[in-house]
């Protein structure tokens, strides 16, 4: 069942002021403009934590795994913006071979115009999780009611496709706004971003997109690419596809161990 939203203590801190503010002007209408500064300040805090996706001043904020996951040497790898009917399903093949396991975030709309490719991403092991339903580059500036009614249309999708209600949610870019934390307890979904990320879909040189995902790689890391959206290498290929299998001996060579980010927090 959802629990009880619990804001952060930045949060608090902002109702706070909020109070201070307004119960100062009243007392003191002369102080009304270092009033409105503190106010302009904090939002502008606020402003900053939304713009920055590995940030747990709005809410809880899953960017790395357990330490109980960690200590099991695992590691999840996570695909944003599908499912795409031409590269996802040779990311499934390059996963199958290796024996790994993957979490999908996959954009509602696109779901309900691939859905047997959603419920092959789960019939081979792998779980698919909610990354909104318009996967809109405004979703930051969205409000409550407008930001629950996308996640809550990706939800509805993804569960009734695949028969399994998604338990994580991913922002377009990871960007949002202090309305996300609320909205995503409501809905029973826990935010998850990332450790590290490729930026796979502006860079197409599969060495450099390979090197950031890589670099100071530990267990308990959750690393971002994308099965939709992907760039392109010189020679015409997603560049996921000519990632995944060189990333996958790195992770096999240093005895880590890809898992969903469901299991990975079970």
């Amino acid at each position: 069942m959802p629990q009880p939203w619990k804001p952060t203590p930045a949060l608090k801190a902002t109702f706070a002021l909020h109070g201070a503010a307004v119960l100062g002007t009243l007392a003191l209408p002369a102080a009304w403009p270092w009033a409105l500064g503190a106010l302009a300040a904090n939002h502008a805090v606020l402003t900053l934590a939304g713009l920055l996706p590995r940030s747990s001043l709005l809410g809880p904020n899953l960017t790395r795994l357990p330490d109980a996951a960690a200590a099991r040497r695992e590691i999840a790898l996570t695909l944003d913006d599908g499912p795409d009917p031409d590269v996802t399903p040779r990311v499934l093949d390059l996963l199958d071979a290796a024996g790994v396991k993957a979490s999908f975030f996959c954009i509602g709309w696109r779901a309900r115009e691939n859905p047997a490719l959603c419920r092959e991403i789960v019939a081979r092991g792998h779980r698919v999780e909610n990354h909104g339903d318009s996967h809109s580059w405004a979703f930051s500036a969205f409000g409550p009611g407008r930001m629950k009614a996308d996640i809550a249309a990706a939800q509805a999708t993804l569960a009734d496709i695949t028969g399994q209600p998604p338990c994580f949610f991913r922002p377009t870019a990871g960007l949002r706004n202090p309305f996300l934390d609320p909205v995503l307890a409501a809905l029973d979904l826990k935010l998850a971003t990332w450790t590290r990320r490729g930026y796979d879909t502006r860079e197409g040189r599969p060495d450099v997109v390979l090197g950031r995902l890589t670099h100071n790689l530990a267990a308990g890391d959750i690393l971002l690419m994308h099965d939709g959206h992907a760039a392109l290498t010189p020679q015409g290929q997603p560049v996921v596809l000519a990632v995944l299998p060189a990333l996958l001996r790195t992770l096999a060579e240093q005895k880590l161990k890809p898992v969903t980010l469901a299991d990975a927090v079970a």
